[in-house]
């Protein structure tokens, strides 16, 4: 018997995503014990479970078939994390994310169900079918790739060098003689002081306790510029509009992406070809500068 012929005997047809769950959790147990005891006996049975297994074990209906005959789209958004996704006054979702969400929907044809999701239940709400889509802030890395998929980049996430207007600032060498303010022992404050070291570039680099008090210095003139994440700087941009503050270069970029379940090819493919009509259109930047006061990055609108 193989593992996907155990797997459907334990599960019924309707917990399809829950016995790939198990598999991938019971991989994952026996693979951290054989790590930590390298000279432990083999288990006397194959636990091994392939991206075949689960893949054999997905419904044969796609989830693009199911949103489209409800007539309704459930998203995993950001519960608190502004300006992607937080609650109003009326305690009602909206953010950068919840627009997107909705303009999703829109494309599909159907009703946007938005489900506000703190951060570590996303992937386990997409998995167990409580939300057919995470549109939720979401970075891609290796690990997460292994249980689902993601689709093109549809937001920006990054770090990078903001300032006034009156500076003409493109590249790590037009910092010479700037001051620059960063929060110590952040990711910017990595990244810059590595840039400034590689590059000789004299720049006056102020270290501050955290964000919002990085954020001060530049509005007080403390420092010429900052180093910070764009979802601080579009704060800033939004609580300050007569500095007319602007993202001057790209420290580090970190885009956002749509997850997926593994096996929803056509739904993803179909959120995909939705993304490079937003960007198309130029709605993507509309949105874009709505929550974050700045256009979708080159590479990112490029994408």
């Amino acid at each position: 018997m193989t593992t996907a012929d155990l797997l459907k005997a334990m599960f019924p047809r309707g917990w399809p995503r829950m016995a790939a769950l198990f598999c991938l959790s019971l991989f994952l147990t026996v693979s951290i014990a054989a790590c930590s005891n390298p000279e432990a006996s083999p288990p006397s049975v194959n636990t091994r479970v392939t991206a075949a297994d689960i893949a054999d074990i997905v419904p044969d209906e796609s989830t693009l078939a199911t949103i489209q005959a409800a007539g309704k789209v459930k998203i995993a958004v950001p519960a608190d994390f502004a300006p992607f996704g937080f609650v109003n006054t009326a305690m009602q979702p909206i953010g950068y994310d919840i627009d997107i969400a909705n303009a999703v929907a829109e494309r599909l044809g159907v009703e946007a169900e938005v489900i506000p999701v703190v951060g570590n239940y996303r992937i386990p709400f997409l998995q167990t079918g409580r939300v057919d889509l995470i549109i939720s802030s979401l970075g891609k890395n290796d690990e997460r790739a292994l249980i689902i998929n993601f689709s093109e980049p549809y937001a920006p996430f990054f770090s990078g060098i903001y300032g006034g207007p009156e500076l003409d600032i493109e590249a790590i060498e037009n910092l010479e003689g700037l001051s620059l303010g960063v929060a110590q022992g952040a990711l910017e404050d990595l990244e810059i002081s590595k840039l400034v070291e590689e590059s000789e570039v004299n720049v006056d680099i102020q270290r501050f306790a955290n964000n919002s008090l990085t954020a001060s210095s530049l509005i007080s003139g403390q420092v010429d510029v900052i180093a910070t994440g764009n979802v601080v700087a579009a704060k800033l941009i939004r609580d300050n509009p007569d500095r007319q503050i602007e993202s001057k270069f790209i420290l580090k970029n970190s885009p956002c992406y749509v997850g997926v379940r593994k096996g929803d090819q056509p739904l993803l493919e179909e959120v995909n070809a939705i993304i490079a009509d937003l960007k198309q259109s130029g709605r993507l930047d509309e949105i874009s500068m709505a929550w974050f006061g700045e256009p979708l990055p080159e590479e990112l609108a490029a994408s």
